[in-house]
């Protein structure tokens, strides 16, 4: 007889510049579900119950790398990084927005695409607008999001 240990889904923070921690922890908290906030040295997050703070060096990729290599089939992945969440999707795990857009197989194609052309018409000297800011709207909208994702995870564990 073999025994599966059954692995409750974590809940992986890109948390350089998330708005949105205290939205994450308390909905975490609702579903017992763990949070790892991974943050370059340069980012202070006070330590919180349920939460582990994971702290990388400040090079342009540490904490994306870090993300890279610990997330797992099952996870939810919280970032703005097209390029994290494109890895999230091929390990299996899920991946959201600060804004709670999910990304998807069928969306994130089209997100590298725009990244890139962006990227090159910066490169090339064009000018482009930044994200608009978090508005009180954005919170409600991705908390929304993320409690749908624990509940359905919730809803459909094996064990």
């Amino acid at each position: 007889m073999v025994l599966i240990k059954c692995r409750k889904p974590c809940i992986i923070v890109d948390a350089d510049a998330c708005p949105v921690k205290q939205e994450i922890i308390a909905c975490a908290s609702r579903f017992g579900v763990q949070v790892m906030m991974v943050a370059s040295y340069a980012h202070r997050i006070a330590p919180t119950e349920g939460v582990q703070i994971i702290q990388v060096d400040a090079s342009d990729q540490a904490a994306d790398l870090y993300i890279a290599n610990h997330m797992m089939r099952g996870d939810i992945i919280i970032t703005q990084d097209f390029g994290v969440a494109a890895l999230a999707l091929a390990k299996g795990a899920i991946a959201l927005s600060f804004r709670g857009q999910q990304y998807t197989e069928d969306n994130i194609d089209y997100l590298l695409a725009s990244r890139h052309e962006l990227s090159r018409a910066r490169r090339g000297g064009a000018r482009t607008k930044g994200p608009r800011a978090m508005s009180a709207q954005d919170r409600e909208i991705f908390l929304h999001h993320l409690t749908k994702i624990l509940q359905e995870q919730q809803e459909n564990r094996p064990c």
